[in-house]
């Protein structure tokens, strides 16, 4: 009786008024001991209200049976489509919408609907999936910030494929701890290709000198990334580097001077073929003719060997800081070590001396710089030391 009185009174009150009392119902239906002949009328007053022409009503529904396990399937599926003021609450909090309604809402709505999905706590895989694949650039931003979020590593890669020249997208990616090595360095590279256009266009630097810095600069930060990875990790970035051409000579060659034997080692395995046990074997021992066959069968160029032979013999005499800083910093003594071996061997190619030469100067810069830094900070001790000393005197 009570449903009746209010659909024939809801045919002719105010739109304010219209929306209150389907809150009202719409509370009811949700949290009222109601039997079942009322629950049914309440049901179809609120399917008829779904058609009401002002947003006002369908948002007072929606707000109400947005978290509400117990609302109206089919009230919420039409919610879920509706209008943006009426629709995003349900798309964001509601545990009605199965993986599939989402999948479908987000290749067909715009960003703020991927968006208001993309927020929702418990984010399945296909979901994050299709947000990764056609979601607009702040609805990745949403993905990415969003702890609840399962994506597996092919959306990350998606999301650093269509917008990691974004830099909001960057920095939210690369301040997460668990973000996987392999999209860490495709960001470095998108980070890398987009200064050096950036610079180019400024005519700030001509394009072979800002390629040359940004390719030394990825370099440097692919050594950094590989010595925060281990175990699986560290082999699928290296896989990644394979893939796309950049497991370089170079980029090994740096690895070993800067003590990161891990990233040489598994470098060795991939490229080689050849077992773990085999590689670490042959490179533990040093041997002229085994490490020579050893970077042979991984394809370096034969103008290389002088500087890892020298760089191997000199690792055990040169120790190496046990940190992160300790395996990304080229090590100054290491570096003139094996420049100095390969100024005197006829093998050593004119290329390899060039990039020794730039590794001398690279850590001998980093070392004053560490040097210096030290310098201020024992300063600025010596400094409180006095004002406490004056303190007390005083």
């Amino acid at each position: 009786m009570i449903v009746r009185q209010f659909i024939s009174w809801v045919r002719t009150a105010p739109a304010s008024e219209r929306a209150e009392a389907t809150r009202a119902l719409a509370r009811a239906f949700i949290f009222s001991d109601l039997s079942d002949d009322d629950r049914a009328a309440a049901e179809g007053a609120l399917l008829m209200l779904l058609d009401d022409v002002s947003p006002l009503v369908r948002q007072a529904m929606a707000q109400v049976f947005a978290r509400a396990p117990m609302a109206p399937p089919a009230i919420v599926q039409a919610l879920a489509v509706d209008q943006a003021c009426v629709a995003l609450p349900v798309l964001e909090y509601s545990p009605l919408l199965v993986d599939a309604d989402l999948v479908d809402i987000v290749a067909t709505g715009d960003s703020e609907r991927q968006c208001a999905v993309a927020r929702r706590v418990t984010l399945p895989t296909s979901v994050c999936a299709a947000i990764a694949e056609v979601g607009s650039a702040a609805a990745a931003l949403e993905l990415i910030e969003n702890p609840y979020a399962e994506l597996a590593s092919f959306s990350w890669d998606r999301i650093v494929a269509r917008h990691g020249h974004l830099a909001a997208i960057r920095e939210a990616m690369l301040a997460l701890d668990d973000l996987p090595a392999k999209t860490r360095h495709a960001l470095v590279v998108k980070l890398s290709d987009t200064l050096a256009r950036f610079v180019v266009a400024r005519n700030w630097l001509s394009q072979d000198r800002a390629e040359r810095m940004a390719d030394e600069a990825m370099v440097r930060s692919t050594v950094n990334i590989a010595s925060r990875s281990r175990g699986e990790e560290m082999r699928d970035l290296i896989r990644h580097l394979r893939e796309a051409g950049l497991l370089t000579a170079g980029l090994i060659l740096r690895a070993l001077l800067s003590g990161n034997h891990e990233l040489f080692e598994q470098a060795l395995v991939v490229l080689s073929g050849l077992p773990e046990s085999r590689v670490a074997a042959l490179v533990d021992d040093g041997a002229e003719n085994g490490v020579n066959a050893l970077l042979s069968r991984a394809g370096l160029p034969q103008s290389t060997f002088p500087a890892f032979r020298a760089a191997l013999a000199a690792r055990g005499e040169i120790g190496f800081v046990g940190s992160v800083g300790g395996a990304v910093r080229l090590r100054r003594r290491m570096v003139e070590r094996v420049l100095t071996t390969c100024e005197t061997d006829p093998a050593a190619s004119e290329p390899l001396l060039i990039l020794l030469r730039r590794f001398a100067t690279e850590s001998a810069r980093e070392e004053a710089r560490l040097f210096c830094d030290e310098l201020a900070e024992q300063g600025m001790y010596a400094d409180e030391d006095d004002y406490t000393y004056e303190a007390i005197a005083a």
